[in-house]
């Protein structure tokens, strides 16, 4: 027999090389202890249909009834990738700044974190505030954007609107990276010329000037910011049971289509088009009036299985889906009389949220994405 999941964490206790520490931070209410239930749920702790409404990390009365998490909670987690198994210590920490200590006190712990930001509501102020601590603390974060299905059920925008808006809330997170990369190197070269001995003035009363941007143009930043590219940004729906990084479908078309991996990587996020008559990936969507990649191969899908499932409940279309996918749904599944409960169970198996968010962010150590690349040197 082999050994339960249990047992497995006992073993891996001993073994600090397959031990990662995680926290999740975030704004109040854009899905911390949501996203949590879906990790916990896949170790069978808890049912999948019920994650991301039991809260099963908010176990203190008062948070239950609040709707809200006061106190960081722990919980241990096994997992499995390319036959390796890994412990992961989890911590869902606060997101109202009245609790902000606690939040500190994780970051401090751990040496990875999950960043989750609202697709709706964007970057908030408690936002800013723990990529300031993780920027601190030198813990290099993976972006969760959250809530996409508000994009489609409540803003009801279309996939290329929605992708526009993608856009803008990735521009604002690495607004405030790049503000704390900026302060940091000005900080240090200030403290690099008050170390060297005072400088006289060169000629008859001139003036010496200081460029304190030349410190910017000395460091690399190329992997400083949140970029889909490079495995560091995930787009989830962490109520519904799924999430995805572009890595994921660049290996799906990258079998569809005969395309190698590394193009897709570096297409499937950008102003690149498919050009169906050539057969080839091309730059310029926005000026050529194209569909980008993006939206294409990827929220057009999704639009489309919220429209089938949620909005007409087309039964027909829906078979369809099940069918290319390779899915199994239970009948009880299909016959509910809440349409999320089909769409949760066909998400969470296209597109399970533990292998978007721990398995192929470059971040989280158990996936390079350089892998990928390496593919075409």
């Amino acid at each position: 027999m082999g050994l339960t999941i249990l047992e497995k964490i006992k073993v891996l206790q001993k073994n600090p090389a397959n031990i990662r520490n995680l926290c999740i931070l975030a704004h109040v209410d854009h899905g911390k202890t949501t996203l949590a239930d879906c990790l916990v749920a896949s170790n069978g702790i808890i049912s999948s249909r019920l994650a991301g409404k039991l809260r099963y990390l908010d176990s203190r009365e008062d948070e239950q009834i609040r709707g809200i998490t006061m106190k960081s909670s722990a919980i241990s987690l096994h997992f499995t990738h390319r036959e390796q198994e890994y412990l992961l210590n989890l911590i869902d920490s606060p997101g109202h700044v009245d609790f902000s200590s606690e939040v500190s006190t994780a970051v401090r712990l751990c040496d990875g974190a999950i960043v989750i930001v609202d697709a709706v509501e964007g970057v908030c102020p408690q936002t800013q505030a723990v990529l300031r601590q993780a920027w601190l603390e030198n813990i290099r974060p993976v972006l969760v954007i959250n809530k996409i299905d508000r994009l489609i059920l409540e803003l009801k925008l279309t996939s290329q609107e929605a992708y526009s808006h993608l856009q803008k809330i990735l521009g604002q997170v690495n607004a405030v990276t790049g503000s704390l990369f900026t302060s940091k190197v000005l900080e240090e070269r200030a403290e690099k010329d008050s170390e060297e001995p005072e400088r006289e003035a060169s000629g008859y009363g001139e003036e010496v000037v200081y460029d304190w941007s030349a410190g910017l143009e000395e460091v690399d930043d190329s992997n400083l910011y949140f970029s889909p590219d490079q495995g560091n940004v995930v787009f989830a729906s962490a109520i519904d049971g799924w999430g995805f990084s572009i890595q994921q479908f660049a290996e799906i078309y990258s079998q569809r289509m005969g395309i190698r991996p590394w193009v897709l990587l570096k297409t499937l996020w950008g102003d690149f088009y498919l050009n169906a008559k050539a057969k080839k990936i091309i730059k310029g969507a926005q000026a050529k009036g194209k569909k980008p990649l993006f939206v294409q191969l990827v929220l057009d899908n999704i639009w489309s299985l919220y429209d089938a499932v949620v909005t007409k409940r087309d039964k027909e279309k829906v078979d369809k889906v099940v069918t290319s996918l390779g899915v199994k749904i239970m009948a009880r599944d299909t016959r509910h009389s809440d349409p999320k409960v089909l769409l949760s169970a066909i998400c969470s198996q296209w597109l399970p949220v533990p292998q978007a968010v721990l398995f192929f962010p470059y971040g989280m150590v158990w996936y390079e994405v350089s892998a990928l690349l390496l593919e075409h040197t």
